[in-house]
């Protein structure tokens, strides 16, 4: 509806712009004319009449010059366009009786060079008006009604037998005129209509250029960084699988150099699973898998918690860590409002040297602004839109790693805007930076936060395997079964269901988990696999899907099914705490339905 009304004021409004264009014209016909009638009925009426008549309609033409000037001059508002549009119709009228008064002065049927000169004259102004008046029709009609009314009037006083057929000829006139009229202006505000959605077509289709653009360079970036940094980890990985065949070759590694080799590949792994989780958080915000689980947030709790997971951070860098305490309420999610401000207290950190880093907050009105400050080296403020892009790092041309990825602030903005959160940034160059992000203050008080459980004590299981790669499924195997498991493991579901049936020809095999990685061969995915063990279970088992792909809608597929997802790279940590999440979970789930 408002884009209705905003829609129809512009037509109203380029209607009144074309009716004070279209004035300049009757202001050059008024002239002509005006002149060819004093000199052709200078023998009919007196001079001083016709003198008086030349000096009101130039009067009048003078001030509908300087009203047409005043209206492309200035800025008007919409209100005032119907005012505009009304004093055009006045001066249309005026002009008008204007003109009927020469009729009435001309009618003289007895001389008929005047006569035959008026009734050309004013048939020649009445259906000029149609072209020039149609864009607001009381302007016409009152133009037309005050042209021929005198003539009519006259020709009703005179009698005689042409007054019929004059009387006549100005009806079947005026009432033509008023048709066309009509006609005239659909047609021009359909024109308009049509104008204004081709102006806002092309605005739309510029803005989708702009983007395309922006998402092209986008993409290039991307792939050049994360090339680079996929690149990186990779290759010093090679390296340390080769120097440990070295090792090998030459006899038993030694313990020593077995644990510094698997520290290095674990800091390495360490670096290339930062990079994955990061694109891997940002395919499931474009994704739209991200739930958000709005409560009451407690600042002071909240605070607490980023004190102490920065302390070190603060101390390893020999900076002045600072968090104002309040005890103000918020409603976000608690987890994702965490994720944010982790995002930006960890960005302040690592750009600044000297100085310190402060956390605080600030009322504005019905919303809290929570605000990190920094001693940094600041931000220009031509590249503040430029740092939330992905793999921006304006400080880290060289793709230092222990700089972060350049998927930080990516991931505050698309956050904040799934929350709702406005998110600022501040910043003066060699002077710091301020970053903030404004929450709705809570109307409830928030509970206090339980203490962290301990996890559940592990647990030996029997698992089906199903993965594709065989490399992954022997490294999987080797892992499950040295934690105690025993596994039924395949590159599909047919192969573990056969493997499964020769071990029940063996004696007991029951099953207690599932694991299958998403995308398997010849199109299936890991939901059909696991649909089709349980088939041959026959009842419902708990099961994990494993997946290495980022692309949203795989994603939204794969979390669309309820399961857990774990996504690759996962440690063997990871995947031991998820099997007895899992296996635990299912036991409480199936002691409640019972």
């Amino acid at each position: 509806m408002q884009e209705d009304s905003m829609q129809e004021d512009k037509i109203r409004e380029a209607l009144v712009e074309l009716l004070y264009r279209n004035s300049y014209g009757v202001v050059a016909s008024n002239v002509l004319i005006s002149l060819a009638a004093a000199y052709v009925l200078r023998s009919t009426v007196p001079a001083s009449w016709l003198v008086g008549w030349l000096g009101a309609l130039y009067l009048l033409t003078a001030i509908r010059v300087l009203a047409a000037r005043r209206f492309f001059s200035g800025n008007r508002e919409p209100a005032s366009v119907w005012r505009w549009a009304w004093l055009a119709a006045a001066f249309s009228c005026v002009s008008g009786l204007l003109w009927g008064m020469l009729g009435w002065v001309g009618f003289v049927p007895e001389q008929p060079v005047p006569f035959l000169f008026t009734i050309v004259a004013l048939t020649g102004l009445v259906c000029g008006t149609v072209p020039s008046l149609s864009a607001f029709p009381p302007a016409l009609v009152g133009s037309i009604i005050a042209t021929v009314l005198p003539v009519m009037v006259r020709s009703i006083i005179n009698g005689g037998e042409s007054a019929g057929a004059y009387l006549a000829l100005l009806t079947g006139l005026v009432t033509i005129n008023l048709y066309y009229c009509r006609t005239t202006h659909r047609m021009l505000r359909e024109t308009i209509r049509l104008r204004l959605e081709n102006v806002e077509l092309v605005g739309h289709l510029q803005e989708e250029r702009d983007r395309a653009q922006a998402a092209d360079r986008a993409k290039t970036r991307f792939l050049a960084a994360a090339s680079h940094d996929l690149r990186q980890p990779i290759h010093a990985l090679s390296l340390l699988i080769s120097t440990l065949a070295v090792l090998g070759h030459r006899g038993a590694v030694q313990s020593a150099d077995a644990r510094d080799l698997a520290g290095k590949a674990k800091s390495i792994v360490g670096n290339l699973s930062a990079l994955l989780n990061g694109l891997l958080d940002i395919s499931r915000l474009d994704a739209g898998v991200v739930t958000v689980a709005r409560e009451t947030v407690n600042l002071s709790q909240l605070f607490y918690q980023l004190s102490n997971e920065f302390a070190s951070a603060a101390k390893d860098r020999g900076l002045d860590w600072r968090v104002v305490e309040s005890q103000l309420q918020v409603d976000s999610d608690p987890m994702m409002l965490k994720r944010v401000l982790g995002n930006l207290l960890s960005n302040a950190f690592r750009y600044t040297i000297s100085g310190g880093v402060l956390l605080g907050c600030r009322r504005r009105g019905a919303a809290v602004e929570i605000q990190i400050w920094d001693t940094g080296p600041g931000i220009p403020a031509d590249q503040h839109a430029m740092i939330f892009e992905e793999f921006v790092q304006l400080q880290n041309p060289a793709r230092d790693r222990t700089q972060g990825l350049g998927l930080g602030l990516a991931i505050v903005r698309r956050t904040a805007a799934l929350l709702q959160h406005s998110l600022k940034v501040i910043s003066v160059t060699g002077r710091g930076s301020m970053f903030s992000v404004t929450v709705p203050q809570a109307s409830t008080v928030a509970p206090l936060l339980p203490d962290n459980k301990s996890s559940p004590a592990g647990i030996a299981v029997s698992i089906m395997v199903v993965e594709d790669e065989r490399d992954v499924l022997d490294v999987m195997v080797q892992l499950l079964t040295l934690q105690g498991h025993r596994v039924y493991a395949g590159r599909s579901a047919a192969e573990v269901q056969q493997i499964h049936a020769e071990a029940m020809t063996a004696g007991d095999a029951p099953v207690d988990l599932i694991i299958a990685d998403y995308r398997l061969e010849d199109g299936a995915t890991g939901l059909d696999a696991i649909q089709a063990l349980c088939a041959h279970i026959g009842h419902w088992v708990p099961a994990l899907i494993v997946t290495g792909d980022t692309s949203p809608s795989r994603i939204k597929d794969a979390t669309a099914s309820g399961l857990r997802i774990l996504h690759k790279p996962i440690t063997g940590e990871e995947l031991y705490e998820a099997i007895v999440a899992a296996c635990v979970g299912g036991e409480e789930s199936l002691e409640t339905s019972r």
